[in-house]
């Protein structure tokens, strides 16, 4: 178990992040997350990846947050930031910095569906058949959305 968590705790922790904008409540949520794991390891059936299996329970953990303090936070730029390039050098981050906080504020400018999509394919690195599983929608639908949500970026790139 131990192993798990050191594997995918970051993952889960940087998906929670981004869903939650609040570093403490994605803190909790991902222990939770990982509580639920323990109990429920003997559920895992390898129909899918580990990972998707753990994003769908942080998802739901989400959701029960969600539903428990009526409150959403958007995507807080500078935190997930922070977090996709803790491992980075200095010299790497700051070159790439600006070009990469340009990116995630047109993400953060589209539907929360397409943002989702966006965060489990690129951050989670997920296949659409597994970010279909987590968000209950078919391999199709996501790579739609996945495709409308990159035309719109290089519109907004093009334009911007």
């Amino acid at each position: 178990m131990e192993e798990i968590y050191k594997k995918y705790s970051k993952r889960v922790f940087c998906y929670l992040l981004s869903l939650t904008n609040n570093t403490e409540v994605a803190k909790d949520l991902t222990q939770s997350t990982f509580y639920s794991v323990v109990k429920n390891i003997h559920k895992f059936k390898n129909e899918s990846s580990m990972t998707t299996w753990l994003c769908k329970i942080a998802k739901n953990k989400w959701l029960d947050y969600y539903k428990k303090t009526k409150k959403y936070n958007e995507t807080n730029i500078d935190e997930v930031n922070e977090m996709l390039f803790a491992e980075e050098s200095f010299e790497d981050e700051y070159a790439d910095r600006e070009e990469v906080l340009n990116l995630y504020k047109k993400i953060h400018k589209l539907d929360e569906k397409s943002k989702e999509v966006i965060y489990l394919r690129i951050r989670g690195e997920l296949k659409f058949k597994e970010i279909g599983l987590i968000m209950g929608k078919s391999e199709e639908w996501v790579r739609i959305t996945f495709y409308r949500a990159k035309i719109k970026l290089k519109e907004d790139f093009n334009n911007g």
